[in-house]
């Protein structure tokens, strides 16, 4: 498979809820539901665990991508991504940054690769 970039620079195609939906693995979706109800202190059901990326256009995305601003805002501009953004990196985006830097560095090589 190849890799899926979100919006944000986040690895869809890394991501265990991805593998898990792609695999149809419901046993993967409990323990990646108990481990991010331990991780984030919100619970999570086997039933949330269930996304085709936060890219698709089909009706499985994981919660977060429907309240998501940088998904909306990517969608709203038509860009494949925010590294093709006219105001990248904007504050939303340097917000995950500090959280997530790997995101930062997907979106930077991305850039850089459009550019060169």
């Amino acid at each position: 498979m190849s890799r899926i970039v979100a919006y944000c620079g986040i690895i869809c195609s890394d991501c265990p809820t991805f593998k898990a939906t792609k695999a149809n693995d419901d046993g993967e979706r409990q323990r990646v539901a108990e481990q991010w109800t331990k991780q984030y202190g919100k619970e999570f059901r086997v039933e949330d665990i269930n996304c085709d990326s936060c890219l698709t256009r089909g009706p499985r995305t994981f919660s977060h991508c429907e309240v998501c601003e940088m998904r909306k805002c990517a969608r709203e501009r038509n860009v494949e991504n925010c590294a093709h953004c006219d105001e990248y990196a904007c504050e939303r985006l340097s917000k995950l940054f500090n959280e997530y830097e790997p995101a930062k560095e997907v979106l930077d090589e991305i850039r850089a690769s459009a550019k060169g």
